[in-house]
């Protein structure tokens, strides 16, 4: 029993000492809590909605009038006014709006007439969370227009169309951009950053050292390695993912170009967020710890699976900067949108800069650890 009570003595003492550790036992459950609980199930709120009025009528001003109240009341979405029909379906395609509401010429008159008016909502389904909830708010609108709490001597009934860009996305499609993410992150976590962490436990950095290695250079190879794994996987996860969900837009040349673009920069720049954040660490069971944390705070956020809008202010600021964001919105207009570059370019640009910033930042700090 003492020889018992020894071991358990050693090993409590170990873990107190690391005070790191402790915290990370403790928080890592309030973080999944706060999380998880504001990540899912939140009402859509401050959507963009095209609002492109071809009519400029009186009863067009109805359709005006309702959008702000909703703007002003129960935020669900934002009027964003557009001159121009095909200009609106394309920031629909490439995500800078949510959907669309077409208001098309003649339709004050055809109320007037009598001869079944109607509007348009364009949404981009590949979201079905957010195409729904629009879906639910025009449909409330067109309710409220066809029901006046005043009854006008000439009421027609206004239909509402809905046009979705897409063929029907299954739930399977649309976790596959996150998972793809995902992937690339846990290659990053074990063959860079527990890998990492556990060389530089065994002395074999300062191994290197020994060798014309510069230090510099031992940055960069290291940082190399890792990608090098991680892009190996998101390529292999791509491709059989994309088998399993049948998205078959992976055999179109542009695209294939493009999400193995996207595969290399996301793993660039999450390597050298990891590399930043262990690059100062010396126990090696404090990254196993965090990586729980990581996880949580950088995928939920993200978008993979529920919309952006859905979250509080202070989950939004983190979706903002959260490299998953921008990766998760890429290979999602890529493979569910067929958008090609023009909807991926922010994505890439921020993707590099965040890759070089860590980068540039960890480097002085890893060379004054050796």
């Amino acid at each position: 029993m003492n020889h018992i009570m020894a071991i358990i003595e050693r090993e409590m003492r170990k873990f107190f000492r690391s005070p790191a550790l402790m915290m990370v036992s403790l928080i890592f459950p309030l973080v999944q809590l706060i999380v998880l609980g504001n990540a899912f199930g939140g009402k859509i709120r401050d959507a963009k909605l095209g609002l492109v009025d071809e009519d400029r009528g009186t009863q067009a001003i109805k359709i005006h009038e309702a959008f702000d109240s909703v703007r002003a009341n129960m935020r669900t979405f934002e009027p964003i006014y557009y001159q121009d029909e095909k200009k609106a379906m394309e920031d629909v395609r490439n995500g800078k709006i949510q959907g669309a509401v077409i208001i098309p010429p003649q339709y004050s008159r055809r109320v007037y007439e009598q001869n079944q008016p109607k509007i348009g909502l364009v949404v981009d389904n590949s979201d079905n969370f957010m195409s729904s909830t629009l879906e639910d708010s025009l449909t409330q609108i067109t309710a409220a227009l066809n029901n006046p709490t005043v009854q006008p001597r000439v009421l027609q009934q206004t239909v509402l169309q809905i046009v979705e860009l897409y063929p029907y996305i299954e739930y399977m499609k649309f976790l596959l951009p996150g998972s793809i993410t995902l992937a690339i992150f846990m290659s990053v976590m074990i063959g860079g950053g527990m890998l990492y962490i556990d060389d530089k436990a065994r002395g074999v950095h300062e191994g290197y050292l020994v060798t014309p290695i510069t230090k510099t250079e031992l940055v960069l190879g290291l940082n190399a390695s890792s990608a090098a794994k991680a892009v190996l996987t998101g390529t292999i996860i791509t491709f059989v993912g994309s088998l399993l969900a049948g998205v078959g837009t992976l055999f179109h040349f542009t695209t294939a170009v493009g999400l193995f673009v996207m595969v290399m920069l996301t793993a660039f720049a999450l390597n050298a967020m990891m590399f930043l954040i262990v690059v100062r660490v010396d126990d090696p069971l404090v990254p196993r710890a965090i990586f729980g944390i990581l996880n949580t705070l950088l995928f939920f956020p993200s978008g993979a699976v529920y919309p952006i809008q859905a979250f509080p202010w202070w989950l939004r600021g983190i979706a903002s900067i959260d490299p998953f964001t921008f990766a998760v919105h890429g290979f999602k207009s890529l493979l569910l949108k067929e958008s090609g570059f023009v909807a991926i370019w922010p994505d890439m640009l921020y993707l590099s800069l965040f890759a070089l910033i860590s980068l540039g930042v960890a480097t002085p700090l890893f060379k004054r650890t050796l």
